[in-house]
């Protein structure tokens, strides 16, 4: 899938390879310092949010293990290409005083925190920059409208799967019907099943009956978003015509896009949107290249950060005697 993606952006975008290169040897290190300075701030709201969600469950949780978290998972994120970040984070969470049917729980309500904020976050610059978006995007409005519904309906379907046990009972019953269809074939993956979602309502039992604390979550999480989607505006500053409530809006509405695309971690998928969307309004071998930093500073980067954690983690577990992986 991420060859066949790559292969249609180098398709549709092989005629401006050259003007990318070209915008990409403009960029000033002041430039690269700020997109590195930006995700950096990411991160530790996200800490901030790790750490207020743990705290529930051990209230000797501390930031500096949240903001450790987040770049573990940013790491293996890439080294997984998407699939190893949840089990590094509960991994994680579990050596530090969560048992792991909680940390399960946490995780996964945590990335539906996420999930919502990506899609309230967009709705809310589209509809502020109304008039821009529709003088840009406005002939494929509906095409816009689709991927709105999509993600609408992905993220409600994230909400029942993280805390609703009527949807766990339907889920379950209709798993447990096929299972039995086929002479209990798939008993244990039925089984698993059922235990995470008992860890979901544990989870969801003691984290959604703060309001207080999941308002402050998205919040939060409409906060890491705002540094994230000014990183284009850091890159188009003296280049094009563009305001950053703009620019933000048009970044975020790319981000929700790409998520709809299957690719692992979204490679691939993020760059080709956000090139389509933002060629139109600053050039295509501006938007390119932007699309290249962006890639650089929301997934190299914080890699490469990560990449320093794990190694300075392993040395001080080997020299504890805690090494467990």
């Amino acid at each position: 899938m991420v060859l066949v993606i790559i292969g249609i952006i180098v398709y549709t975008f092989r005629d401006s390879a050259g003007p990318i290169l070209e915008q990409l040897e403009k960029t000033t290190p002041a430039v690269i310092a700020g997109i590195c300075a930006m995700t950096v701030v990411y991160h530790c709201v996200e800490g901030v949010i790790t750490t207020l969600l743990a705290k529930q469950y051990n209230r000797e949780f501390t930031l500096g293990m949240g903001i450790t978290n987040a770049f573990l998972c940013s790491f293996y994120r890439v080294a997984t290409l998407g699939s190893g970040a949840g089990v590094a984070a509960i991994v994680y969470l579990g050596e530090h005083g969560i048992e792991y049917s909680k940390s399960f729980g946490m995780y996964m309500l945590q990335y539906a925190f996420h999930k919502i904020s990506i899609a309230f976050f967009s709705m809310i610059l589209f509809a502020l920059n109304w008039n821009y978006m529709r003088v840009h995007f406005g002939e494929y409005m509906w095409l816009l409208l689709a991927g709105y519904l999509v993600t609408l309906i992905i993220t409600v379907v994230l909400i029942l799967f993280s805390c609703s046990r009527q949807f766990h009972r339907m889920l379950l019953w209709v798993v447990d019907f096929f299972n039995g269809k086929t002479k209990g074939r798939f008993d244990p993956q039925a089984a698993m099943l059922h235990d995470q979602c008992q860890m979901l309502e544990d989870a969801s039992r003691q984290l959604m009956g703060e309001k207080r604390l999941v308002a402050g979550a998205v919040g939060l999480n409409l906060i890491k978003f705002a540094f994230w989607y000014s990183i284009p505006y850091l890159i188009f500053l003296g280049q094009g015509e563009i305001t950053l409530p703009q620019t933000m809006a048009v970044t975020s509405l790319s981000v929700m896009l790409a998520a709809v695309i299957p690719s692992p971690a979204g490679i691939g998928s993020t760059e080709f949107v956000f090139t389509a969307l933002f060629s139109g309004i600053v050039g295509t071998g501006l938007a390119g290249s932007a699309s290249l930093l962006y890639r650089f500073g929301t997934f190299v980067f914080p890699f490469l950060v990560g990449a320093v954690v794990v190694i300075i983690r392993r040395i001080y577990l080997k020299k504890t005697g805690q090494a467990k992986r």
